[in-house]
């Protein structure tokens, strides 16, 4: 029994919109697939990223595809080359770009690393393709090995790929997608951990990258988020990396962001030799303001001139006003010194520092402990999360802050988070007012009731709430469905089609194929089966056989077919019957049809019906000879054998004919056995029963070389 192949969102042969054809996969992951295919037009080789089905008509991640798709703005030559975003006719969207042959650094950390030489020619190539990303304010935000691809294994043609960060929603998965943070642990910028992100957060992911792929051995980031936070605070170990890549990584990631290179441009900058002409030089100018967090500088091209100086005979500048001025910034100070001590605290409340975006991440993974991690606009939203999360053993990283929220948005976060907190899996992502739920529940029921309640119910308060709570488990392990069908197997094994390595996911179809003996336990397994699944699908191949016919399947061995035809005719006048279908008192007329080469050896045929009875019909005490050679009499070509004849040459009880009646209803098969040499001892009786020739064929004397079969199948008009 075949069945499509689920493995994959396409599969090698397909063409895509007439053009694309998929000849290699090159990834599969969580939310999308990357194959190669060839344009059949230009015959130009394209990398073809798709979504996974279940994502594709979700915005947040077609808004992540449009965002990669807007690349193709950017032209160079470190920057994979993106095309457009296309649909197939069954929902499938996908994105084309240019297929970049090589290996990728991860690959080259995994074999022990690179050269400090050519690293920093990795680097120099790198740094120019961000200089034009970040011209285009695109920030990558993901810079890891796995995300630079030397082609044709040259460091001098390194190019960045996958600039569209996708949200993974695996339990566990290093990658967290949002306003608040974006980027894998082991590379990411420490400021990424509180959602802060610009340039400077892919200066320092390269450096990390590059020390990482120098030594050959991924980062160490500790177990847990609170690991992660204290290592990210503290420099990058280059000891024993040779200089210059040691200072240059030292300065790309310095864990304060102001102290950090500013530029991928300044990154060049230092990269180029010492003795450089001055106006090749990039001038870094440094602008002070009061704001204690500096900015990225700005950049130029040019020497800075120098300052210009008033000239001696301007006149001096008026000191007339300068009292009142004082007066006025005195009494401003004398209020910020009130507002700063918290001596207006009565009149204007806590005072905290704004914060755009305003985020609040709160979780809990499945047999993990919870984590709240962003803004809360006051102490007792802070304590009472604290309480919640600490209850079972997770731990807090809140940050008290004013934004741009609801009045109630402590309370109302407060009442979504309390409504979620017992499933097994959860996150609770507030945005501002916007609010993404999802969750994990192995009760049908649960997942309706809790979806309503969190986005119709009045639960939700002021927030603009999407709440998503799977049927669990998320990935479901095939193996948990092996005792549902062993329980069922009554006509073989019945087998899951297919099954994906790492388990179904939700919204994937679960294939079982087989044989079954009876439509009621076919249903009966399909009960058991979608109980099981949760949000899948269920595809039951099966065929529903009978009793004596699974019987006699589970002795029969797996032989090949033969090619030998088996054609029903209606006793009364002749005629072929097609279908195989015989009504209460009709004649069926059987025929063996032996193809020409087969001229040696014996044929055995067996009628098998639902009854539990079996009639042989070649050999029997009617044909008694099954040798090839004498029913061939030396004739060539095919030859066809009545073994089943019509009543009215049966009468006269020198063969043997069949009348169909209401007794024995159903589906009859009839198999020919082809052997090289007898496989019974002695010839069997015309009927016996089912296991009387079950045990017969399990102690056959001779091997089988086919076994060809057809069913025949008895109704009531």
């Amino acid at each position: 029994m075949s069945s499509k192949t689920n493995r994959g969102i396409f599969q090698i042969g397909d063409v895509l919109n007439n053009t694309y054809r998929i000849d290699k996969v090159l990834g599969l992951g969580g939310t999308s697939e990357v194959y190669r295919a060839k344009s059949e037009i230009s015959g130009r080789v394209v990398a073809v990223k798709a979504l996974r089905t279940e994502f594709s008509r979700d915005e947040a991640f077609l808004a992540l595809m449009t965002r990669e798709e807007e690349m193709r703005e950017i032209r160079h030559d470190a920057i994979v080359r993106y095309y457009d975003n296309q649909r197939t006719d069954d929902g499938h969207v996908y994105l084309v770009m240019d297929y970049v042959d090589g290996p990728g650094l991860d690959r080259k950390l995994k074999d022990g690393g690179m050269s400090a030489e050519d690293l920093l020619i990795v680097a120099r190539r790198v740094a120019e393709g961000l200089v034009a990303a970040h011209r285009k304010n695109i920030v990558h935000r993901d810079l890891s090995p796995d995300n630079i691809i030397l082609r044709d294994g040259d460091p001098n043609d390194a190019v960045i790929i996958d600039f569209g960060i996708a949200k993974d929603t695996n339990p566990g998965a290093e990658t967290i997608v949002g306003n608040e943070f974006a980027g894998k642990y082991a590379y990411a910028a420490p400021e990424q951990l509180s959602g802060q992100t610009d340039a400077r957060a892919d200066i320092y992911a390269l450096g990390a990258l590059l020390l990482s792929t120098f030594r050959g051995k991924k980062p160490n980031i500790g177990n847990n988020l609170m690991d992660v936070v204290k290592i990210k605070a503290q420099p990058l170990d280059t000891n024993g990396v040779p200089e210059p890549l040691k200072s240059l990584i030292d300065r790309m990631t310095t864990p304060d962001r102001a102290h950090r290179l500013q530029t991928a441009q300044a990154v060049l900058d230092a990269l180029a030799p010492a003795d450089a002409p001055d106006d090749d030089r990039t001038v870094v100018v440094r602008r002070i303001a009061p704001d204690p967090t500096p900015e990225a500088p700005t950049v130029t091209q040019a020497p800075v001139a120098p300052a210009e100086t008033t000239p001696p005979s301007a006149a001096p500048p008026k000191r007339r006003g300068i009292v009142p001025i004082l007066a006025v910034l005195a009494v401003a100070a004398m209020g910020a010194g009130a507002y700063v001590s918290g001596a207006l605290d009565g009149l204007f409340g806590p005072r905290y520092p704004v914060v755009d975006p305003y985020t609040l991440v709160v979780s809990r993974a499945e047999n993990e402990q919870p984590l709240a991690v962003g803004h809360v606009p006051s102490e007792s939203a802070r304590d009472a999360l604290d309480s919640l999360v600490g209850q079972s053993g997770g731990t807090t990283e809140l940050t008290l802050a004013t934004g741009d929220i609801p009045s109630s948005w402590d309370a109302d976060v407060l009442r979504l988070v309390d409504a979620v907190s017992h499933l097994p899996d959860w996150r609770v992502h507030a945005d501002a007012q916007r609010v993404q739920i999802s969750g994990l529940t192995y009760d049908k029921t649960e997942q309706d009731t809790l979806t309503a309640a969190l986005t119709d119910g009045e639960i939700k308060g002021a927030l603009d709430v999407v709440a998503r709570i799977d049927l669990g488990p998320r990935f479901l392990d095939p193996q948990t469905l092996a005792p549902i069908l062993q329980a069922h197997q009554n006509c073989g094994d019945l087998q899951v089609m297919d099954a994906p390595l790492t388990g179904y996911p939700n919204g994937g179809q679960v294939v079982v194929a087989g044989r079954l003996e009876s439509a009621a336990t076919r249903d009966s397994l399909s009960d058991q089966l979608t109980e099981a699944i949760g949000d899948r699908s269920l595809a039951l191949e099966v065929d529903i056989l009978n009793p004596t016919l699974c019987l006699i399947d589970g002795v029969l061995p797996n032989v090949p077919e033969a090619g030998v035809g088996i054609d029903f005719k209606n006793g009364a006048d002749g005629a072929l019957n097609a279908t195989g279908d015989f009504y209460v008192g009709q004649n069926p007329v059987i025929e063996v049809i032996v193809p020409p080469e087969m001229t040696e050896g014996y044929l055995f045929v067996s009628a098998l019906d639902v009854s539990g009875n079996v009639f042989h019909l070649l050999p029997n005490l009617f044909m008694t000879d099954n040798s090839l050679a004498d029913l061939r009499a030396g004739r060539e070509g095919d030859l066809r054998l009545r073994v089943a004849h019509s009543a009215a040459d049966g009468q006269d009880g020198s063969k043997l004919a069949f009348l169909v009646d209401d007794t024995s209803l159903g589906k009859t098969k009839i198999i020919v056995i082809h052997s090289d040499r007898q496989i019974f001892d002695g010839l069997r009786p015309t009927t016996e029963s089912a296991g009387g020739y079950a045990d017969a064929l399990a102690q056959r004397l001779g091997s089988l070389n086919s076994l060809d079969s057809r069913i025949l199948t008895t109704l009531e008009r």
